[in-house]
C-alpha cells in the first residue's frame, strides 16, 4: 500500500504551463474559479486535464454493443481489396515532392 507522503513526492508539481489569455477569458475562468471555489490554477488545471483525458480516450477506446463489435471486428478481419484508383494516386508524384 502506497503511504500518503509516497503519493504526495510522486504527485508533486514540478512543470510549468504559461497560457495566454483574452480578458473576457481570464474573467470567466476566474468567475468560475470562485464559483467553485478554487484557485485560478487548480480550476484550470482540473479543466485542461479532464478535457485531455477526453481527447486521449477518444482516439484509444472503442466503446460499442456487442452487434457492432461484431460488425467493427469483420470489418477489420476482411480481405483487402486492391483501390486501383488510390494506387495510381500513390504512384503520382507528390505535389509536395
Amino acid at each position: 500500500m502506497t503511504s500518503p507522503a509516497a503519493k504526495k513526492r510522486r504527485d508533486a508539481k514540478a512543470e510549468r504551463l504559461e497560457l495566454r489569455a483574452s480578458s473576457s477569458q481570464t474573467w470567466a475562468i476566474k468567475q468560475a474559479a470562485a464559483a467553485t471555489a478554487k484557485t485560478v490554477t487548480a480550476f484550470v488545471l482540473d479543466a485542461a486535464t479532464i478535457e485531455a483525458q477526453r481527447a486521449l480516450a477518444d482516439r484509444r477506446l472503442f466503446r460499442l454493443d456487442p452487434e457492432r463489435w461484431e460488425r467493427f471486428v469483420r470489418a477489420l478481419d476482411r480481405p483487402v481489396k486492391e483501390k486501383l484508383r488510390l494506387r495510381k494516386l500513390m504512384s503520382r508524384p507528390s505535389v509536395l515532392e
